[in-house]
């Protein structure tokens, strides 16, 4: 989960310096997780309860999804929702309104 994370986190700089203000889930609900006394993390039987509900609930506030390349299937779930509320879903970053050449080479790691 950590490098996935890590991968994902690659593109909060971008996002951002376009206007966007980037939330990838696991940011809200490692800590909720933690909280509520998980003591395995992701792989404590708590987890069903937090991680997609809270997917499911920041994404009643977002304005779009990016989904990156790569199996998951909370991203695809996020997708499906995303969908059913109509929202935008982007496959590539360069695809996101306001994402330029010169904000995704300024200080931003590449998508790998």
């Amino acid at each position: 989960m950590a490098k996935n994370l890590k991968r994902l986190e690659t593109a909060a700089w971008p996002l951002f310096r376009a206007g966007h203000l980037p939330m990838i889930g696991e940011w809200v609900a490692l800590p909720v997780l933690d909280s509520a006394g998980a003591t395995t993390g992701p792989a404590d039987p708590l987890a069903a309860e937090v991680m997609y509900p809270t997917a499911e609930r920041l994404l009643q506030r977002c304005d779009a999804v990016l989904r990156l390349p790569g199996a998951s299937r909370g991203a695809d779930q996020d997708v499906a929702i995303a969908e059913a509320r109509g929202l935008p879903v982007y496959y590539a970053l360069e695809d996101v309104p306001g994402v330029t050449a010169s904000t995704l080479s300024e200080g931003a790691a590449p998508l790998s």
